[in-house]
């Protein structure tokens, strides 16, 4: 019998909490998924998922009861969040699919951990642990493929499929962080033939499930492969035909600067440098206002890295300016924008219209075309003080009085 290793959020009053109440009185818990597959590959573990056979209603009554607090994130499909000494823990009922149709399942609750592990998508994924003992329940050689470093689906891999078309998507992520060497052949065959189904998703969740993909430490060997297995001719035409240069100088130059991954930066290095395919792309996969106007500023000003970073930041911003420089520079010129941009906020200019004005400036076009003047010296100059700035608005009258 496996057994979970010793593993500090085992004992989390929290979770001891919930555990005590939903076990007492005949009742049963089991930790289920992520915690129990990453603990015994030895990896952090940050959420920690409960499975129970009692219906919401019961474990709701319960965890009050032992004055623990209960969000129904979502009571219908069985799952409540409980709130215990400051953790967050979902909680939610065995269940089985009575009917699915590749984007979302109608369930039904269920009594038995079996039925409950058959409708969740790989293998090493359908791991349920004790919370007391650690004994680790596995119907369907989880164990052996965690071991293997193979990310198998459960049973018949088009049927998984079938039930939900973003298991395609997943298999990728979840082959690039869990698996070595070779994919499994069957469910590798599986998720290109259905690749076309992922166009019955909503774009939302696509849109979610490629950053996490771009998230990853190092995403080039599976977008490499996603793209070699038409993954990309469905989700993302507008593939560059060099993004596999464009996305290895990227990571190359996050590395040498040592700044956090950013999903978007890497989905731009996908993209070519254009503004409005950016647009585009981010309309498609319903990005929000923000990203939007980030992933358009990386396709417009993409050729712009040989110009100062900090002159850059003044016309696009600090975040889009660095992501410029780690997009199109080598690691040495990242490494000096990012030094530059830290800390470091777009000053405002000190001058306003009204200032040209009281030099006796008319009121009309003449201030503001002073006013821009003004502007791309002072940014040229690299932003100096308003003494310096107030010279540049008497050069520019006397010129205009001249």
């Amino acid at each position: 019998m496996t057994t979970l290793p010793d593993a500090e959020w085992r004992d989390r009053p929290g979770l001891r909490r919930i555990v005590a109440a939903l076990s007492a009185d005949r009742g049963a818990v089991k930790i289920v998924g992520g915690a129990v597959r990453d603990t015994l590959l030895g990896l952090p573990v940050t959420d920690i998922d409960l499975a129970t056979p009692l219906l919401p209603q019961e474990v709701t009554r319960r965890l009050e009861a032992a004055d623990i607090k209960v969000i129904p994130t979502g009571v219908a499909h069985g799952t409540v969040t409980a709130i215990a000494s400051g953790d967050h823990h979902e909680i939610t009922t065995l269940r089985r699919d009575v009917e699915t149709d590749g984007r979302r399942a109608t369930v039904a609750f269920a009594d038995d951990w079996r039925d409950d592990a058959a409708r969740r998508d790989f293998t090493i994924n359908a791991l349920y642990a004790d919370p007391d003992s650690g004994a680790v329940d596995d119907w369907f050689g989880g164990l052996a493929d965690l071991n293997a470093g193979r990310v198998a689906f459960i049973g018949d891999a088009a049927t998984r499929i079938a039930e939900d078309h973003l298991r395609i998507l997943r298999f990728y992520r979840f082959a690039a962080r869990f698996g070595r060497g070779e994919f499994d052949a069957v469910s590798h065959v599986a998720v290109v033939t259905a690749r076309q189904s992922l166009k019955s998703l909503s774009r939302e969740r696509i849109a979610d499930e490629l950053l996490k993909i771009l998230a990853l430490p190092d995403p080039r060997p599976i977008a490499g492969q996603m793209a070699a297995d038409g993954m990309f001719a469905v989700l993302l035409p507008e593939l560059d035909a060099g993004f596999a240069i464009a996305l290895d100088r990227l990571v190359a130059n996050e590395e040498a600067a040592g700044v956090p991954v950013a999903p978007l930066r890497r989905l731009a290095a996908l993209l070519p440098a254009d503004a409005a395919i950016a647009e585009q792309v981010a309309s498609r996969l319903r990005l929000s206002t923000r990203q939007r106007k980030h992933l358009a500023a990386l396709g417009r000003s993409r050729a712009d890295n040989a110009r100062p970073v900090r002159q850059l930041a003044h016309a696009i911003g600090v975040d889009a300016a660095r992501d410029v420089h780690l997009l199109a520079g080598d690691a040495a010129s990242a490494r000096t924008a990012v030094e530059e941009l830290s800390g470091w906020t777009v000053p405002e200019m000190p001058l306003k219209g009204g200032d040209i004005v009281a030099r006796g400036i008319a009121v009309g076009p003449e201030v503001a075309r002073i006013l821009k003047a003004v502007e791309a010296e002072w940014v040229a100059e690299n932003f100096p003080d308003a003494a310096r700035v107030a010279q540049l608005v008497d050069q520019k009258i006397g010129r205009t009085s001249d």
